[in-house]
Order: C-alpha cells, then structure tokens, then sequence
C-alpha cells in the first residue's frame, strides 16, 4: 500500500536483509589451525511491517545440544513467518565448541564469561566482540537457550534479570514451569545486553550433550508464545494453557560427604521441608547420610554423577 511504513533494514557481516526478505548470513569470527574458514550461521526473518527484532540463540556453550535442536526444530518448519518485526536465528553461536563436544573455546575459555570481547583478545573475547558488534546493536529482545552444564539436568526453567522487568514479562510469557531472577554474571551474554538496555530471559532445560524431547518441545512452545506476545506472529501460535511458577528463592543442596549418590526424587517434583532428597553412601555399604530439603519448594535441577565429592551441587531447590 502506498506511503505503508516498512521495516527496519538489517546488516550483518556486509550484506543487508530488506523488508520482506529471509536470508542466512556467515558471520566470520576466526579460521581452525588448517586454514579452514570458522562462520556462525545467522538466519534473518525479517518482516515487511515494522516491529520488533528478536535474537533468538542457542550453543553459546558448545555442549548444551538442547538449545540447538530446539532451532533446528523450528528452522526446519519453516516457522517463522514474521508478521512484523524480525527475528534473528543463531543455533549454534559457539562452533568451536559445538565441534569439539565441549562448552568451552580450544583456549579453555568460557565465550559467556567474554563479552563485550576484543578486537586483539583471546579466541573466546575475539568471538564475543564479532558478535557484540554485528549482531546485538540491531535486537531489542533476546532469548538464550542453555542447558545443564556436565551431568546436572535442568527442568524446564526460564531465568530473567532483576531489574528489568520486560525480561519478567517475557519469562512469564514463555510458559516454563518455573521462572525467576537470576543474578548477572560478569561477562556474560545477558549482562552486555542488559548494559545495553536489551531484555533478555535465558531458558535452562535438559544437560549437555544429552537430548531431552520435554525440553526441546517446551521451548519450541515457549519461543513461539513470546513472539505471539510481541505480536510477531499470528494470535493462537503456541499458546500453552500450563501457567508458569514464580519462584522467589532459590537455593543449591550440596553433598554432606563423598560418595555413591542415589537421587530419591524427580527432577521438576514438590517436595516437603526435611524430606528426604537422595542418599550419599560409601562404596563398602557401611555408611549412608541421607539429603534432606532445606525447605518446601521444588526440585529445579538434579545432579546425574554418581560419584561425587563433599560439597558438590546435588539438587537446586526453589520456591
């Protein structure tokens, strides 16, 4: 229609993505020892009517799969019709990583310990700067999926920033069992975007290099009810009628001793003050000391490991 106002043009890596128009972009970050050429695959969905742009992303850390099969789930409906808006696609930001099964960089480097990065630091702060400088000054929202890290399994969880209450909104929004605030770490990729004055929630489900179908179907579900909410998308697409738990505290039980751990609850399950989570026995079944709820909430994370050491985390609590 004539003197209809369009969408924003988004740039990336050189090459602009117009009104209308889906592309998929290389962002360059680094080559591997043989002079192979390392790219982050970008997907841009970018809507004819102006809105929103959202950065949806996944394998910051390249052992948490969950997150990225949850992209390529929606990738391969060809789900994002965007109404208005843009939505930006990143399955697997950290391809160092994802490639070698490991959460971290080949330097040993955390990528979600490196923002805002630099031009001349490591592998880790290289990556982060690319990013930081290409992709994030065009989002106004962000949502971060993760998992677990090592053998901790995570339920179904969305966490927000204090402070920034439109990241509440859309955790709400988001339709997890359970959501609550969260604490920013230093350079992290939710700290430098809320520096930024970029809402950003981040959803944990399942652990690294497992996949978990609760996880990824609850936040292909979870994904689409915030994009709905922002109006991006058509009204009734993935809308989920389980409403999301507010947990206020959140509290780590962590292990009296060390030894075999037997859990004696599921992951996701009320439980009651005092009562008995799991088991830590030694392997000459002489003695056992029971883990007990320091309080009456929900079990939000169990720990897989079945050895562990004094002091290791075992379950994460909320409620």
């Amino acid at each position: 229609m004539e003197g209809e106002i369009e969408n924003k043009t988004i740039t990336i890596s050189g090459e602009t993505i117009v009104p209308g128009e889906r592309k998929l972009v290389q962002l360059n970050i680094a080559r591997l020892p043989t002079g192979t050429l390392i790219d982050i695959p970008v997907h841009v969905f970018n809507g004819k009517k102006p809105g929103p742009t959202v950065l949806v992303q996944a394998g910051l850390h390249g052992d948490e799969i969950n997150g990225v099969e949850t992209l390529r789930r929606l990738l391969q409906d060809d789900f994002f019709t965007v109404k208005k808006g843009a939505v930006v696609v990143v399955p697997i930001l950290n391809i160092f990583g994802f490639i070698h099964f490991s959460r971290d960089v080949p330097d040993g480097k955390d990528v979600n310990r490196s923002f805002p990065g630099s031009r001349n630091g490591s592998l880790a702060s290289r990556i982060a700067h690319t990013y930081t400088e290409q992709i994030l000054p065009q989002v106004d929202y962000g949502i971060d999926l993760h998992t677990g890290g090592s053998q901790r399994h995570n339920h179904p969880q969305v966490r927000y920033t204090t402070d920034d209450l439109k990241s509440k909104e859309l955790a709400e929004v988001f339709g997890a069992p359970f959501y609550f605030a969260s604490r920013l770490i230093t350079g992290s990729f939710r700290k430098a975007m809320f520096k930024m004055g970029v809402p950003t929630m981040v959803y944990e489900a399942g652990e690294s290099m497992r996949f978990d179908e609760n996880a990824i179907a609850t936040g292909v579900k979870g994904i689409q009810n915030v994009l709905t909410h922002l109006g991006m998308l058509p009204k009734g697409t993935g809308t989920t009628s389980t409403p999301s738990i507010h947990l206020d505290q959140t509290r780590w039980v962590r292990a009296p001793r060390a030894g075999m751990f037997i859990p004696q609850v599921n992951n996701g399950q009320k439980v009651e003050k005092g009562q008995i989570l799991g088991l830590v026995a030694d392997t000459y079944a002489k003695k056992n000391k029971k883990v007990k709820a320091a309080f009456e909430g929900h079990v939000l994370c169990v720990n897989h490991q079945a050895v562990v050491n004094q002091g290791d985390a075992l379950f994460h609590l909320g409620r």
